[in-house]
């Protein structure tokens, strides 16, 4: 193998920023759509909770209509 090449200071730094810049970019993102997705997780549960009563009750008046069917 041959030994490895310098390399140039300002790609170096050029590198080092950004990684930095990327960093700082998704630390200010993530802040971002935090709260976003905070609020669709809590839309979401309210939604199921609603569905789930839906379904509750679906399945009692089902459940009543086959006792009335069989008497």
């Amino acid at each position: 193998m041959a030994p490895p090449v310098a390399v140039s200071p300002l790609i170096k730094t050029a590198r080092y920023s950004a990684l930095i810049a990327g960093i700082i970019y998704g630390k200010r993102r993530y802040d971002e759509l935090k709260p976003i997705a905070a609020e669709e997780r809590r839309v979401e549960e309210e939604e199921k909770k609603v569905r789930e009563e839906k379904e509750r009750i679906a399945k009692a008046i089902a459940e009543a209509s086959e006792e009335t069917i069989l008497k």
